[in-house]
């Protein structure tokens, strides 16, 4: 496979396991922290869409930030747009990680669904 790019926090051990799982096939990727650049509103959306998933996936739930701004209880009042937008102010509020390819795009690191995807 050919230009993929995989955003993670490299301090996140999902992060870290998904990274030598990619390395243990050789699969060959773009790096990209997710703290040190955020992806864009744009991006989020266009990735959202190639994903086929529900926008909260791309919420990092577990995360101290999500926790700490009450997210569990505002962004179901929350517009798309304004989801968007907060997404994009931090990308430690984003599931990581991300790996995006031509015509897909994974959220999380389930190995089952990587190794479908991947080969």
């Amino acid at each position: 496979m050919k230009n993929l790019l995989f955003l993670c926090y490299p301090k996140c051990s999902t992060c870290r396991k998904a990274q030598a799982w990619l390395e243990g096939r050789g699969i060959v990727v773009k790096y990209r922290d997710i703290q040190k650049e955020n992806p864009t509103e744009t991006e989020l959306r266009a990735w959202h869409k190639a994903s086929g998933l529900p926008l909260k996936r791309f919420f990092n739930t577990s995360g101290l930030k999500y926790k700490a701004l009450g997210l569990k209880d505002k962004l179901a009042s929350m517009s798309v747009d304004e989801q968007y937008a907060l997404l994009s102010t931090d990308g430690l509020l984003i599931k990581r990680p991300l790996l995006l390819g031509s015509g897909f795009v994974l959220v999380g690191f389930r190995e089952v669904e990587w190794q479908a995807r991947l080969g």
